[in-house]
């Protein structure tokens, strides 16, 4: 039964106070994120790179994650995308622990990801690097190299790649071979996508190109969970931010508040300077 309709079916049998007082109770009931990593910690050797941290992703939202270098964003990344398993803690996706679900099976059920260091598949054409996305994405894919070369086209064009189609992957240069990251992970289809530092390297106007892209992708229903070292980039795309430092979470939080943290600024200048 869905809220809508428990509250009609309220307010049928209830005074109007009593009635109205149950609707704006319902409406306070928080949702279910769609990712949920609960108290995760990895270890390298004994390093503890990610240590206790939890954090959600809602439906809808754009989430940044931020922190120094070594901070242990691209560990969180692997243990939610599956590259790493966590040594204790949970991955829920969609309510579904999916802890120990094999990098490809959680592709399959909606978490795409883009890559810090790029690697486009040699000799492939642009168009044909996407459609590899296309077709092992959510479900089983897209059956078919026709189909999965239809989807590629709109996903390039989608990212502003649309004339490179043909081109070969390895011949783009950096700013395009970020966009081509994009297009591959849109390209499955994804229902959270998890983006690794796809501004840097780029100018200020690719930056603000990137982030228009970004803010279409969460138009399209898609949840994004992004690294970023560029903070006001961060700041200006992200609903929400959280920050990372010695892999441990510091702050959680709307983004003008958590970038203001005395510990978030300790963490980024240094004592001397906080």
């Amino acid at each position: 039964m869905t809220v809508d309709h428990m509250a009609n079916s309220v307010s049928g049998s209830m005074p109007a106070s009593a009635s109205d007082a149950q609707g704006e109770e319902l409406a306070r009931e928080p949702s279910i994120p769609i990712l949920d990593a609960r108290k995760v910690t990895r270890r390298f050797a004994g390093l503890l790179a990610v240590n206790n941290v939890s954090f959600h992703l809602d439906a809808g939202e754009i989430l940044g994650l931020v922190g120094p270098n070594g901070a242990g964003k691209t560990t969180l990344i692997n243990l939610v995308s599956g590259t790493l398993f966590p040594d204790s803690g949970e991955i829920v996706f969609q309510g579904k622990d999916i802890t120990r679900l094999a990098p490809y099976r959680r592709a399959r059920q909606g978490i795409g990801r883009t890559f810090q260091i790029m690697q486009p598949f040699p000799g492939l054409s642009v168009l044909d690097n996407v459609a590899v996305g296309a077709l092992f994405g959510r479900g089983l894919g897209l059956p078919g190299l026709g189909p999965a070369r239809e989807q590629a086209r709109e996903c390039l064009d989608f990212v502003g790649l649309g004339k490179f189609a043909g081109q070969r992957a390895d011949e783009l240069g950096g700013p395009s071979r970020k966009r081509l990251e994009l297009a591959k992970a849109l390209a499955m289809q994804p229902k959270v996508l998890l983006c690794d530092e796809v501004m840097s390297g780029l100018n200020l106007v690719e930056i603000e190109e990137v982030i228009d892209v970004i803010r279409k992708v969460r138009d399209q229903g898609i949840s994004v969970l992004v690294i970023e070292h560029v903070l006001k980039a961060i700041k200006d795309l992200s609903d929400r931010l959280i920050v990372l430092h010695h892999g441990e979470k510091i702050a959680d939080g709307r983004p003008e508040l958590v970038l203001s943290d005395a510990a978030v600024v300790q963490a980024y200048l240094g004592k001397r300077r906080a």
